[in-house]
């Protein structure tokens, strides 16, 4: 078997939980990170980071990417080989749309291939969520598409994809301002009532139906939640002006991008132009300037390509 040299992995931004599929639920959006991977003379070691707010991104072993190559390493016993690393950012950092993802699965993918592919795919996803510790990004940034996980008797993940109708565009609305998860988390209440864990179920399930027909009314409804957006839009400034701006414009619902400050509307393809606009301004007269852009699901995940 020859050795591989160079291994490109494309990475797509995420965005979980959807409203009331709080840490279980995420799809693939059509904006990448990219990394490439080249073996080194021994000793070697460099990571480069071309983008936007790549002077924020540690450039030694503490980088994250470099975190997840080494994982796999140490998870099948080998020493880690002699790597450059070059980064090019696609996915703004902090911002709820699954950068930290996207470093656990290029780091985890691109040492695999260098590896010969020791690992399987279910494998790699495994060692992505335990390093993540929780599956709604990670498992949508390998895989694509939109992904439901949930744990079996025996505590091993099962995966379902959730089909999404083309006629449903999410539209992200990202600030020029920073959430951190760990900030995010610490305003969410320790316990749920029952009243609220039922209606998140239902909402869940209706969801899942929505976003396969396309339904706009099933959607509109289906994407309220009370287990954590309630409690984290007070640290988005401007959530509700932006809100009502969206549903004015056409969209079905608006809801927190992960954990946030990044706002998702999904609306159809019709409106999407005017959701876009409504949710720019509606930002920039709260005095905060936003980068707002219709996407689309991504369905293939981490993409590599090789050379020997």
């Amino acid at each position: 078997m020859s050795v591989v040299s160079c291994v490109n992995v494309a990475v797509p931004a995420t965005t979980a939980n959807l409203g009331p599929g709080f840490d279980c639920i995420g799809a693939a959006l059509t904006l990448y990170n990219e990394f490439k991977f080249t073996r080194a003379e021994e000793g070697e070691f460099m990571i480069k980071v071309t983008g936007a707010e790549a002077e924020r991104v540690s450039t030694d072993e503490s980088n994250l990417l470099y975190q997840g190559f080494v994982k796999l390493y140490q998870h099948i016993e080998q020493t880690p080989p002699p790597v450059n690393i070059e980064i090019q950012l696609g996915v703004p950092l902090a911002r709820g749309l699954g950068s930290s993802a996207t470093a656990i699965v290029g780091g985890l993918v691109g040492a695999n291939i260098l590896a010969g592919k020791p690992l399987s795919q279910s494998q790699v996803m495994d060692l992505a969520i335990a390093m993540e510790g929780h599956p709604d990004n990670v498992v949508p940034a390998l895989l694509g598409g939109c992904r439901l996980a949930a744990t079996g008797r025996d505590n091993e993940w099962e995966i379902c994809e959730i089909p999404w109708n083309e006629e449903v565009v999410p539209v992200v609305a990202i600030p020029d301002f920073e959430l951190s998860t760990q900030e995010a988390r610490q305003v969410l209440p320790t316990q749920v009532s029952r009243k609220d864990t039922i209606f998140n179920m239902a909402h869940l399930g209706l969801l899942l139906r929505g976003l396969e027909t396309g339904k706009g009314d099933w959607l509109g409804t289906a994407l309220q939640d009370r287990l954590h957006q309630p409690y984290r839009k007070s640290l988005i400034k401007g959530y509700d002006a932006v809100d009502s701006a969206a549903l004015a414009a056409g969209a079905y619902g608006m809801v927190i991008s992960g954990a946030g400050p990044t706002l998702l509307a999904l609306t159809d393809t019709r409106h999407a132009p005017d959701v876009v606009t409504a949710m720019a301004t509606a930002w920039q007269e709260q005095g905060i300037t936003a980068s707002v852009r219709s996407l689309a699901i991504d369905t293939q995940g981490a993409k590599t390509v090789v050379s020997k």
